[in-house]
């Protein structure tokens, strides 16, 4: 008769606990991502900018030394992952620049006039959704 001295260890609990370490830190960097595209496609400029492109921001400024400050749009948009939903919230706080954000992004009646859509947080998503796949592959154990 031939023996077999056969261990088990149940590392599923291990295994899980990685899974969720590995979501929570690349959900946060794909919102990073996000939010930094969005940051980078307002640009300063006269004016509004053509519907359908990202708005401008008006409150650039450079210093003395050189240093360029965004505008109250660039600087409001941040980010927020949950760990326990495994989701991110990304976009402009109320708080900074009101619901600005939602007219520029969604367009429609704003401060009683019409405003057309002028998105950055979607394009900015649409840049990077392609990066989120290849993100996670590999990232469990490491």
């Amino acid at each position: 008769m031939i023996g077999s001295n056969f261990k088990y260890e149940d590392n599923s609990k291990r295994v899980a606990d990685a899974v969720d370490r590995a979501e929570y830190r690349n959900i946060g960097h794909a919102a990073a991502s996000i939010r930094k595209e969005a940051i980078e496609s307002i640009e300063s400029g006269d004016g509004p900018s053509a519907p359908g492109t990202p708005p401008h921001t008006h409150t650039r400024k450079v210093s003395k030394s050189g240093k360029v400050s965004k505008g109250q749009l660039p600087r409001a948009i941040v980010y927020d992952n949950d760990k326990e939903s495994d989701t991110a919230v990304i976009g402009p706080r109320e708080s900074v620049v009101g619901t600005s954000g939602e007219a520029h992004e969604f367009g429609g009646d704003y401060k009683g006039q019409d405003f057309p859509e002028r998105p950055f947080m979607g394009p900015a998503l649409d840049k990077n959704i392609d990066r989120f796949a290849s993100s996670f592959a590999g990232s469990i154990g490491s």
